[in-house]
C-alpha cells in the first residue's frame, strides 16, 4: 500500500512538474495568466515556469502573417470602376494589447485589419486617377496605404509591413480606352523622338556641308597659292635658263614649233620661204 502511494506521489509530483513548465521559441509570444489576468506577456526564447493550475500560458505567432483580402470593386478619381486584388503583410507588435483589443481571437484580428486595409485602399483609389493607380505610380499608393493602415491597426498591437496589389482589372470597355490612350502616349513620344532626331540630322549635315565648303575653299586657296609658286619658279628658271645661252634657247624653242607645228600628217601651213619661221632650216643658223 506505501508503495503504491508512493508511485501515485510520484506520478503527481512529475505531471505537476511537467505542467510547471513552458517552452518558449523564437517565433513564438507567449503570454502568462492567473486567474484571467495578463501577468507577464515579454518572455524571450527559452525555457520557463509557472504555478500549476493557478497560471495559464498562450503562445501567439511572432513571425510575419499574410492577410490574402478578396477582389473587391473600386473607383477612381474619374469614376471609373476597378476590381482590386491585394495582399497584406502584417504582424503582431505588442501581444497584450493584441490580446486585449481581439480576445486573442486572430479570425477577429484578421476582420478588422481587412477592414482597415480596404478603407485605406479605396480612398487611395479614389484619389487617383486610373492611369496613376495602373502606372509606376501603383508602388507609392502601395506605400501610403501601408503607412496610412499603421495608425489605425496600432492600437490593436498589431503592425502592417506590407500592402501590395496582385492584380488591377478593368472593364473590358475601360480597358480598351486606356489601352488606346497608352498606344497614344507612346505614339506621342515616338513622334517627338523622331523630331528631335531629324533636328538632330539636319543639324549634322548642315554642319558637314559647312566643314566641306570650308575645306574646299582651302583647298582652292592652298592650290591658288601652289600654283602661283610653281608658275613664278618656272619663270625664273626659265629666265635664267635663257640668261645662260639664249642662243641655244631660240634653237630649243624653235625646235618645239616645229615639232607643233609638223605633229598633224593633214596639216597643210603656207608660209613665206624667207620667213623666220624657218631660220634654221636654211643655214642651220638665224638670220639677223
Amino acid at each position: 500500500m506505501n508503495r503504491t502511494v508512493l508511485l501515485i506521489l510520484i506520478a503527481v509530483a512529475a505531471v505537476l512538474g511537467v505542467s510547471s513548465l513552458f517552452i518558449v521559441t523564437e517565433t513564438e509570444y507567449a503570454i502568462k495568466f492567473q486567474l484571467g489576468k495578463i501577468v507577464r506577456s515579454d518572455y524571450q526564447p527559452g525555457l520557463h515556469g509557472k504555478l500549476p493550475f493557478v497560471n495559464n500560458v498562450r503562445k501567439f505567432e511572432r513571425r510575419i502573417l499574410t492577410l490574402d483580402t478578396a477582389p473587391e470593386q473600386m473607383i477612381t478619381s474619374e469614376q471609373k470602376f476597378v476590381a482590386v486584388d491585394s495582399f497584406v503583410k502584417w504582424r503582431i507588435v505588442d501581444v497584450s494589447r493584441f490580446y486585449t483589443s481581439t480576445q486573442g481571437n486572430e479570425r477577429v484580428a484578421l476582420s478588422r485589419l481587412d477592414s482597415i486595409v480596404k478603407d485605406r485602399i479605396r480612398n487611395q483609389i479614389a484619389s487617383r486617377t486610373l492611369v496613376e493607380v495602373i502606372s509606376e505610380q501603383r508602388v507609392t499608393t502601395m506605400q501610403d496605404i501601408a503607412r496610412s493602415a499603421n495608425l489605425s491597426t496600432s492600437e490593436f498591437g498589431i503592425a502592417v509591413v506590407d500592402v501590395r496589389f496582385k492584380a488591377i482589372e478593368l472593364p473590358d470597355d475601360v480597358r480598351e480606352s486606356v489601352f488606346r490612350r497608352m498606344a497614344a502616349d507612346r505614339q506621342k513620344e515616338a513622334n517627338l523622338y523622331r523630331f528631335n532626331g531629324r533636328e538632330e540630322a539636319e543639324r549634322i549635315r548642315a554642319d558637314a556641308d559647312r566643314q566641306v565648303q570650308i575645306l574646299l575653299a582651302e583647298a582652292q586657296r592652298d592650290g591658288q597659292t601652289l600654283r602661283g609658286d610653281g608658275d613664278a619658279k618656272s619663270t625664273e628658271i626659265y629666265a635664267q635658263a635663257y640668261g645662260r645661252d639664249e642662243e641655244f634657247f631660240a634653237f630649243y624653242r624653235s625646235l618645239q614649233a616645229y615639232e607643233n607645228a609638223f605633229s598633224g600628217s593633214q596639216d597643210v601651213m603656207i608660209l613665206d620661204p624667207s620667213s623666220s619661221f624657218f631660220d634654221y632650216f636654211s643655214s642651220g643658223e638665224p638670220r639677223e
